[in-house]
């Protein structure tokens, strides 16, 4: 579904991603670990045209999407939900999600998938006329995923959707990406809790400064002494 070639993104003189080349197969889970500044949040940009590339190839269901605008790559069917949530605030819930459906003019199923989400995600639907500012940190990220699936995708982009979050919250979040997943979603996910990543992955990265340093199952990974040492505590 998604593959990515010898990617290069720069900000100045500063090589952020050096040659990275990773592939997403049509119903998968992956997962993309890495330390703080190992360039996640870049990857993730870069793919979906929010960033600019330096080079390399970024193909979507066999499209290439390289130079595409944002907005297009949305319309292809790939959507990101960025790291740190972006609800909008002085909206309330009910307007944060009809905004995650601005391209699409079919009203009739916008608002069917607008009962999807809430039945995905109750307590949205109990908050629909709340700033959606005044949410808490979960119900913020479901929030963001609902957005996110007003637009229909293809490919989900998740950024750190686990971030200062309790940890039954963080189970509760990683469900609902299973649960997403199962329903048709494809999903490339970036995560710093490496155990909880792997765990759900069916394949799974490791980049490490720009570069991808090791890729294999979810399992082979989370069996790793490597990755055990140096991501897992082990």
């Amino acid at each position: 579904m998604l593959e990515v070639k010898d990617l290069h993104v720069h900000y100045g003189m500063i090589e952020a991603l050096k040659g990275v080349s990773l592939q997403v197969e049509e119903g998968q889970i992956v997962s993309l670990i890495g330390a703080n500044g190992a360039g996640k949040t870049t990857l993730l940009q870069s793919i979906s045209g929010i960033v600019k590339k330096s080079s390399g190839d970024v193909h979507f269901i066999g499209k290439d999407i390289y130079k595409e605008s944002p907005q297009k790559i949305v319309a292809d069917g790939l959507t990101q939900v960025p790291e740190g949530r972006r609800i909008f605030a002085g909206m309330s819930v009910y307007e944060n999600l009809i905004l995650g459906a601005y391209l699409r003019k079919d009203k009739k199923e916008i608002q069917e998938d607008l009962q999807k989400v809430y039945q995905q995600f109750p307590i949205l639907e109990q908050r629909k006329n709340q700033d959606a500012s005044t949410l808490s940190g979960g119900e913020q990220q479901m929030l963001a995923m609902g957005r996110a699936l007003m637009a229909r995708p293809k490919l989900l982009l998740l950024d750190e959707p686990s971030m200062g979050l309790a940890p039954i919250l963080v189970k509760e979040i990683f469900s609902i990406i299973q649960e997403i997943n199962k329903t048709g979603t494809t999903i490339l996910l970036v995560e710093q809790n490496a155990k909880m990543a792997l765990s759900i992955a069916d394949y799974a990265y490791v980049l490490e400064t720009g570069n991808v340093v090791l890729s294999g199952t979810g399992k082979d990974l989370i069996e790793s002494e490597d990755i055990q040492k140096a991501y897992l505590g082990g």
